[in-house]
């Protein structure tokens, strides 16, 4: 029997358990999905979601739901830490409600020590589960309702790819599309290679399939989503390069924009900027991690490029491409960083001129080689590094946005401004936010905003 026809066949049993469960309580059972981390994480929690509501449960954004799932992300050691915290506060909830649900899944659950700490101290958790097998979520759904106790199950790898289960998607007009997943990179700080495995793309018929679906359903705007989206292909049986598949996402129906996450910049092609520069679909954004300026560093991370080919590769992309938004991932502290390693960061920044950067303080992640290299930088030198780093992105980040001021720009509306519900908020194709006057009526379409006001990281306009 395929995957995907026993998956639905476990959603038809737990349909009968949830229906069994709400008639116990009265009413319907209600589901919290709790997403920590990156576009590949909201992605998978939208199929969380969707087999959730395909086995009826009523979706709330209240933590005190019948079931609560957190996505977890294990990039940096602060994540973990607010799962933590997190769970305390459902742990009081379950004790008010012994009926009550709670699973956790996602790449912190890969991790064996993270597992351990959970069976010890957070034993009132139901299921765990990890990165490669989400698409079993109905199957552990059922097991955990026959279950006495935890349920684990957590798989080191896998090369299978489940197609064509439910999925919730957040936004009716714009959607992800996990087009590949893991890592083969093994950059030295990073966890992701460990807890998402090795790289497997999905066949380009099933991708195009996906996404016509989506235009069909009134989707304008897809991003397509790998940890290294530069390197699609390369394992399929019959090679596709990255920029191939972007020329025939190009040709479907419906949709307007395209974009995609993340560019390693070892593997970004002439042949994908020519493709981006005569697009008239993809966006004017790319975001091409850095993480250092100084060769020294980018080779103990395991990198794969200088400082100079990055620059090259920079200028190469702005020559061609002129009006393209370019931002970055830097990371402060990295073992054995100087203040002459920061300042060639600063550097870069400079002559790359970001359009606006992710800096994050070096998080050392168990497991990593990083992890175990002897010379670690003291917090109190990383932070004084960090904040001298983080003035710099800002400054060359309002002086970039302000060249679009006065300028006439599609945006997509996406939603009501939080802050004040006369405005709507849109997104520009070089993905700054810009916030005008307009009604719920604009969601998901794409207007001339006239661009009037800059305020540092954001724009004010006009619809025209």
């Amino acid at each position: 029997m395929e995957e995907a026809q026993l998956q639905y066949e476990y959603i038809e049993k737990a349909k009968k358990i949830v229906r069994e469960k709400a008639e116990e309580k009265g009413s319907k059972l209600t589901c919290c999905v709790v997403t920590f981390g990156c576009q590949m994480n909201a992605r998978d929690s939208e199929k969380l979601s969707g087999i959730l509501n395909a086995a009826g449960f009523e979706e709330t954004e209240d933590e005190n739901a019948d079931l609560v799932i957190y996505n977890t992300c294990t990039v940096r050691d602060n994540a973990n830490q607010r799962v933590y915290g997190r769970l305390g506060v459902l742990n009081g909830y379950k004790r008010r409600n012994p009926r009550m649900k709670i699973c956790l899944c996602g790449c912190m659950m890969q991790e064996p020590s993270v597992i351990e700490k959970i069976k010890k101290s957070y034993s009132f958790v139901d299921l765990i589960f990890g990165t490669h097998n989400i698409f079993k979520f109905a199957e552990l759904l059922v097991e955990m309702y026959e279950a006495d106790g935890m349920l684990i199950d957590i798989w080191k790898d896998t090369d299978q790819i489940v197609e064509k289960l439910p999925v919730q998607r957040k936004y009716p007009f714009k959607s992800g599309i996990n087009i590949m997943f893991g890592c083969n990179n093994f950059c030295c700080y990073c966890i992701v290679p460990y807890v998402r495995g090795r790289e497997r793309s999905r066949e380009p018929l099933e991708i195009l399939s996906e996404i016509r679906a989506l235009a069909a359903e009134g989707v304008v705007e897809i991003m397509l989503l790998g940890q290294n989206v530069n390197s699609y292909g390369k394992n399929l049986k019959n090679p596709v390069s990255f920029a191939e598949l972007l020329r025939q996402v190009e040709q479907i129906d419906g949709i307007e924009r395209i974009r995609f996450m993340t560019s390693h910049p070892k593997d970004l092609s002439d042949e994908l900027i020519l493709v981006m520069k005569n697009s008239k679909k993809i966006c004017r954004h790319l975001h091409l991690p850095l993480q250092s300026g100084s060769t020294r560093i980018l080779k103990e991370m395991n990198r794969r490029y200088t400082k100079e080919q990055y620059l090259l590769l920079a200028e190469k992309i702005r020559r061609e491409i002129p009006d393209i938004s370019i931002t970055t991932d830097i990371i402060v502290g990295f073992p054995g960083e100087t203040y002459e390693d920061v300042l060639e960061t600063i550097d870069v920044i400079r002559k790359v001129q970001y359009d606006n950067a992710f800096t994050f303080q070096y998080s050392k992640r168990t497991g990593t080689p990083a992890a175990a290299m002897e010379n670690q930088v003291d917090k109190e030198t990383v932070t004084k590094h960090f904040d001298e780093v983080l003035s710099v992105v800002q400054h060359t980040a309002k002086e970039r946005a302000k060249l679009l001021e006065g300028l006439t720009m599609d945006a997509l509306v996406e939603e009501i401004n939080e802050h004040d519900e006369s405005l709507v908020t849109g997104r520009l194709s070089n993905n700054m936010i810009v916030h005008f006057k307009g009604t719920k009526e604009l969601i998901g379409k794409i207007v001339p905003v006239f661009l009037k006001e800059c305020r540092g990281f954001y724009y004010f306009g006009e619809m025209l």
